[in-house]
């Protein structure tokens, strides 16, 4: 890959995509326009398979399309910048990647304690007092919300 141009089919295999996400995230202003060869075809330099990976591993990272294409901006004009980059954006998903965590545990919990409570019929144990799920919060949080509209 030394050079050459790549067609859409090759660069979206080599990048582990399919074309049509090829062709998105070049309609989303992720990618740079392609060439067209004489026939048509689109036609991209190597380096657009790095850029493809790159994209790839920041949504496995939790970061939206719309976060990836600002990393991306931020990245081609930061000319000795700081501040508001990957550093920052990577510190405020981990905020939010450990809220996540920290809800999935709170979920986890009340589950075992339905699942060790014997909880068999969602309308019976929301009618119990001793029912784990959190019904009771939700019925005040819906009043809290009715007096406050």
């Amino acid at each position: 890959m030394s050079g050459e141009w790549l067609r859409t089919g090759e660069v979206a295999e080599a990048a582990g995509v399919n074309a049509q996400t090829l062709r998105y995230y070049h309609r989303r202003g992720l990618l740079r326009e392609p060439r067209r060869s004489n026939g048509g075809h689109r036609l991209y330099p190597p380096e657009t398979v790095t850029a493809l990976r790159v994209i790839k591993a920041a949504q496995r990272l939790g970061f939206t399309l719309d976060e990836v294409a600002d990393l991306v901006e931020l990245g081609g004009h930061r000319h000795g910048r700081s501040g508001g980059g990957l550093r920052a954006r990577a510190t405020a998903k981990l905020a939010e990647v450990e809220q996540r965590i920290a809800d999935l545990r709170m979920i986890r919990e009340t589950l075992i304690q339905a699942v060790d409570a014997g909880c068999d019929d969602l309308v019976a144990c929301a009618a119990s007092p001793c029912c784990p799920l959190p019904f009771s919060d939700l019925a005040r949080e819906e009043r809290h919300a009715d007096v406050n509209a």
